[in-house]
């Protein structure tokens, strides 16, 4: 499995590497696709458990928040919400009219998860709209690759301490501080990189890289326990198979849902 992932990743990279550099509608129709096929696992996922979310809903939702942020930034967000929730209650009145048993929680699931993947993936979107975009994008999602991979390792070879046994038995606190550790060097380095490249009015640099990836090794295994624990109620290992050795679009942005947020809010903090 770990071979097959390293030739997906070669494969892969390149050209999001080059959607990233280019950036405008190419990069924000890259975000929006895999967001609404992730957003469409999770739904799936539910209905697999004899729920009704409504896929059109969540992945409408999810490219609507892409574009709109790509379109206008978050000046128009409050549309999309509030269209969310006019459509989801709509549909999900009908659908219990219709026979539905449990609308109410389908009606959760629709705008909870919407909301959760579609609206934090879009702050990729957000990110790689400000000034320096493209590096803040280039170093946000290697960092966060970096500190999993290391939090991987390290877990795998020397971890004894478990961190959340029922919902991810491998996942130790020796691999989530290695994966900290990991953020911050990893993020370090890379930032240095990316600024000797961008140049000196540039915002990002070794510090910022290293206090990114301290943020990012932190906060973002959040999005993995956060879907493993969907995974675990509905007793499947990936959220989809679209991806060999992968698993589902949404087992690849667990954790960049999160980085994406906290490199944008970073960026723009010192950015004042």
């Amino acid at each position: 499995m770990l071979r097959e992932r390293v030739v997906v990743a070669l494969l892969v990279l390149p050209p999001v590497i080059w959607l990233i550099t280019v950036g405008g509608w190419p990069y924000v129709i890259m975000v929006a696709l895999v967001a609404s096929i992730a957003v469409a696992e999770l739904g799936l996922l539910f209905r697999s458990q004899g729920l009704r979310p409504s896929l059109a809903i969540m992945v409408g939702g999810a490219l609507a928040f892409s574009v709109t942020i790509g379109t206008s930034g978050f000046a128009n967000v409050p549309v999309v919400l509030a269209g969310l929730c006019l459509a989801g209650i709509v549909w999900h009145l009908a659908d219990y009219e219709r026979g539905a048993p449990k609308s109410g929680t389908d009606f959760a699931v629709t705008l909870s998860g919407t909301l959760y993947v579609g609206w934090l993936a879009s702050y990729l979107v957000s990110l790689r709209r400000i000034p320096d975009g493209e590096w803040w994008v280039l170093l946000a999602l290697p960092t966060t690759w970096l500190s999993d991979s290391a939090a991987y390792f390290v877990g795998r070879a020397f971890g004894r301490h478990k961190m959340a046994p029922r919902l991810s038995p491998k996942k130790t606190w020796e691999g989530y501080l290695a994966g900290v550790l990991g953020g911050a060097l990893g993020g370090g380095t890379l930032g240095l990189a990316l600024g000797l490249v961008a140049g000196a009015s540039s915002l990002v640099t070794g510090a910022h890289g290293a206090v990114l990836g301290t943020a990012i090794g932190l906060l973002s295994p959040l999005g993995d326990l956060g879907i493993s624990m969907i995974k675990r109620e509905v007793a499947v290992k990936d959220t989809g198979n679209l991806i060999p050795g992968h698993g589902g679009a949404l087992d690849r942005i667990d954790s960049l849902l999160w980085a994406g947020v906290l490199a944008f809010y970073l960026a723009t903090l010192l950015a004042r």
